[in-house]
């Protein structure tokens, strides 16, 4: 197989979702934007990527999506009042959210058609390059490193597209990719095949691809060329499975952990880890919490059934 030669550079963020699982809050706030503690789940995803060498954030947005892409750019209005009141660190906080070298790009989705139609709609952009896709929904709290600067040396070492995958219980793999890994060493599986939501019969194991990918730009012609698939969507995963057929692909289970931020128990959870990380915030909300536990634990005492 011939050897890639050019790095990563670039990630696509696809971001054009409607979010109606956090419905009346993403009424006029992309689900992108809702906050882990001090940080919206976008930014989250864009540090990872800019950890692992990203120079170029594509972000495949809809037209309800202006705060994302006002997120990301210069207010000079706040930078003034800041520099104005002497608050220079939460000027620097604000300035550097992107820092220098880094740029981001602004794609319209036309349809709802899926996650395979907004990676091909980076395409212009994209190029000929091996490039990451990352979705901000799946939070991933990396062990030592980022998730992303994980697969990067998978990618480097296997000369290969790499997708994460996590073990799921047997009953959710409807919810999720799943491939037919062939392990190399532990946590790092060739890819067989590939399908998009089996049922549990069928589902040839319980590992789950998750929203990290380091793809060639193969894949672009299989994303033109597969139709639609699952619920009517041009399916990432339909074009994984066809991409097989001419390289290797590598599952990689990820050290670190996921909290799956589309779902309402999976955004608390992660809220709640992170405030017991944040270095202003960890001890008083640790406090906070046992308090709420031994409140919890006190009503529940109380109300114990009397016996007879």
């Amino acid at each position: 197989m011939e050897k890639i030669q050019k790095p990563i550079r670039k990630a696509v963020f696809p971001v054009a979702g409607l979010g109606t699982r956090f419905l009346p809050a993403t009424k006029a706030s992309p689900k992108e934007m809702l906050p882990i503690v001090d940080k919206p789940l976008i930014q989250y995803a864009a540090e990872e990527a800019i950890a692992a060498g990203i120079e170029q954030l594509i972000f495949v947005t809809s037209s309800s999506k202006r705060s994302l892409e006002d997120h990301f750019d210069k207010n000079q209005e706040l930078e003034d009042e800041l520099t104005r009141r002497g608050k220079y660190d939460l000027l620097s906080m604000t300035k550097n959210i992107v820092p220098a070298g880094v740029s981001c790009i602004y794609i319209r989705q036309p349809e709802a058609l899926g996650l395979g139609h907004a990676v091909l709609c980076a395409k212009p952009v994209v190029g000929d390059e091996p490039f990451a896709v990352i979705l901000a929904d799946d939070l991933i709290d990396g062990k030592e490193y980022p998730c992303l600067t994980q697969m990067v040396h998978i990618f480097e070492k296997q000369n290969g597209s790499v997708i994460a995958v996590e073990e799921v219980p047997k009953q959710d793999t409807a919810r999720y990719g799943i491939i037919e890994p062939h392990t190399l060493y532990e946590g790092l599986h060739g890819v067989q095949s590939i399908i998009e939501k089996p049922s549990p019969e069928k589902a040839p194991s319980n590992l789950a691809v998750v929203g990290r990918y380091l793809l060639t730009p193969a894949i672009f012609k299989y994303l033109e060329t597969i139709g639609r698939g699952a619920g009517g969507e041009i399916q990432l995963t339909d074009a994984i499975a066809g991409l097989l057929a001419e390289e290797h692909i590598f599952g990689y289970e990820f050290k670190g952990t996921r909290y799956d931020c589309g779902s309402k128990i999976g955004y608390l959870k992660a809220t709640v880890s992170y405030a017991l990380q944040h270095p202003n915030l960890r001890e008083s909300f640790q406090d906070y919490l046992k308090e709420v536990h031994n409140n919890h634990l006190s009503d529940d005492l109380v109300n114990l059934p009397c016996r007879k």
